[in-house]
């Protein structure tokens, strides 16, 4: 019931953005001749407020045109009618909007920086591990298998494989600073993901090539520069550790 609830998320608090504010409003019916319209309308502004925390812009601003238009329709003059005669309640219902819109962009941005927050704590923890699995015991295959799962999670592949060889001409190619180049174009990964049917990061340390990772992306999911120069960290891990081993033998 969670797992369904978490993935329908957002349409629920845009119905309940559509909802809500109306059962507000019939709620304060009964007092409207004794309750300011000015607290009335605080009243809709921190019930926008927490739909705009709760939920997404989308239904913060949902929420915020229809808490005006049950305010207008329940609690100004002349009542249930779509129309305001009294300049004040023309101007509280402006501020009630103007105020819903300005939350619900303030609540988006919140939640933006903190998915930026948590996302970068997610990063620094899958190269911190898999810079402890590299100066452990564990076997190249052991250190590769995981690198690959990493990056099948992080890039949101289909598919990911290590090959000891280049091929040439070469696949497309995510860079060291995150920039995908496809015969010999940079390539608007952020917008439309990586190309297909296959692309690479080749691993290399101190300029030299151990081999590369063949990535067979989800065709058009879009992949953040972020992601893809957390990538190649991940692989230029491996190659160090690759790169270490051979010299040792």
């Amino acid at each position: 019931m969670r797992e369904v609830i978490r993935r329908n998320r957002s349409p629920i608090m845009v119905a309940v953005a559509v909802v809500a504010p109306l059962v507000l409003g019939a709620i304060l019916v009964p007092f409207r001749s004794s309750f300011a319209n000015a607290a009335a309308a605080l009243t809709f502004i921190a019930l926008v407020s927490a739909v705009a925390v709760l939920g997404t812009r989308v239904a913060g601003v949902v929420a915020t045109v229809s808490a005006a238009i049950w305010f207008d329709f329940f609690l100004t003059v002349p009542y249930d009618r779509l129309t305001i005669n009294h300049r004040p309640d023309l101007e509280t219902t402006v501020c009630l909007v103007v105020v819903g819109l300005f939350v619900s962009e303030l609540a988006a941005r919140s939640r933006r920086h903190q998915r930026a927050l948590d996302e970068s704590t997610d990063f620094v923890a899958m190269i911190h591990e898999l810079v402890d699995l590299a100066t452990s015991e564990a076997t190249p295959d052991v250190i590769i298998d995981r690198a690959s799962e990493s990056l099948t999670r992080l890039l949101e592949l289909r598919d990911c494989h290590f090959e000891t060889s280049l091929v040439d001409p070469p696949l497309a190619r995510i860079e060291a600073d995150g920039e995908v180049v496809h015969v010999g174009v940079r390539w608007p990964a952020t917008e439309i993901g990586l190309p297909g049917p296959e692309s690479e990061i080749v691993a290399q340390w101190r300029g030299r090539a151990v081999g590369r990772f063949v990535l067979t992306p989800t065709p058009g999911r879009a992949v953040s520069v972020e992601r893809r120069v957390v990538a190649v960290s991940l692989v230029d891990v491996v190659a160090a550790n690759l790169r270490d081993r051979r010299n040792a033998v």
